[in-house]
């Protein structure tokens, strides 16, 4: 995610210049420029693995399958299928270079959730930073969603997270991701630590995503 640090004050939309930086409002609403998007990005944190939950029923289909570092195609492939919904782009925009060398990077790991023959889910793991763990993203295809296989997904997280020499595990979510995923990672053991606000281009206008994705955040040109 985008890290900023932001001034605080309105200015009229005639007089604000188009630069890269942003005035905001604590106290009001901030207008963005045109083929800009934001959101409210709320992280979470735990300190020990919290009691085990058991899987929901009828999950023996699903299975979890480790990742390549060096297969960007299928990491992207189930990336762009879980993510068009919800403006997942920081993978999207990243260069090629760039992606590989945290994908194929030791501390980083990686699975697809497998089901009926195809991939259906994404866990990506990332413990580079000394004695601490993120999950980086955790997202399931629509047609799966509601069949426990959320629950089912984040006892492997949590189990395979904990197994590591870490003392915190952490994870985000923002206004733009599914609505339920605060809720679900606070009934999971996590606890609210920061909020903030992510600025960026918005992916459609660049092509980066197709133009009619995320409908419920219309582009703004």
């Amino acid at each position: 995610m985008i890290a900023a640090a932001l001034h605080f004050r309105r200015t009229p939309r005639s007089k604000r210049p188009m630069s890269n930086s942003l005035t905001v409002t604590l106290t009001g609403t901030t207008d963005l420029p045109p083929g800009k998007i934001a959101a409210v990005v709320t992280s979470l944190e735990m300190f020990a693995r919290p009691p085990e939950r058991p899987d929901p029923e009828g999950m023996e289909a699903f299975s979890l399958d480790p990742i390549d570092g060096g297969d960007v195609e299928r990491y992207l492939a189930i990336y762009r299928l879980l993510g068009e919904r919800w403006m997942w782009f920081s993978r999207l925009v990243k260069p090629r270079d760039e992606l590989q060398a945290i994908l194929s990077d030791p501390a980083v790991d990686l699975y697809a959730v497998h089901f009926e023959g195809r991939d259906v889910g994404l866990l990506e793991l990332d413990f580079r930073v000394a004695g601490e763990g993120e999950i980086a993203f955790f997202g399931l295809d629509e047609p799966v969603v509601g069949k426990g296989a959320g629950r089912w997904l984040m006892n492997r997280a949590l189990a395979l997270a904990w197994a590591k020499p870490i003392s915190r595990l952490w994870v985000h979510t923002c206004t733009l991701d599914h609505p339920a995923a605060l809720a679900f990672y606070q009934r999971s053991g996590f606890a609210v630590f920061m909020r903030g606000i992510e600025i960026d281009d918005d992916p459609r206008v660049k092509g980066q995503m197709p133009a009619d994705s995320v409908p419920h955040h219309p582009v703004i040109r």
